[in-house]
């Protein structure tokens, strides 16, 4: 298993998750961050730092965010293991489902 980001991380601009990761597994998306799961060694040193507390260990996530789990491997689809956010850089984009969701501000 692996630690989530999930629904709450959207539109968040706090990167205290991305400070503490020991691993440098927690990327950087257009609107929300992503846990790349073959990277994460499970040590939640994120969990407890996350103001959205938006980050959930996998087993734990809410019921209605569980989408996220599948959104976090996927987003990483083609990329592989990058070998680490800060050698990689932002992503450049965010998941589909992710960037069809309404904006701050504009009813979400």
């Amino acid at each position: 298993m692996t630690y989530v980001i999930a629904q709450p991380c959207v539109d968040v601009r706090d990167r205290a998750c991305v400070d503490e990761c020991p691993v440098d597994c927690i990327y950087q998306g257009e609107r929300m961050l992503y846990i790349q799961p073959d990277e994460c060694v499970d040590c939640g040193a994120c969990e407890p730092v996350c103001p959205a507390e938006a980050i959930f260990y996998a087993d734990d996530v809410p019921d209605e965010w569980t989408d996220y789990i599948a959104i976090n491997a996927e987003v990483f689809d083609g990329l592989g293991q990058p070998g680490g956010a800060g050698n990689h850089g932002p992503l450049g984009a965010d998941h589909p489902r992710i960037q069809a969701l309404e904006t701050e501000g504009a009813g979400a």
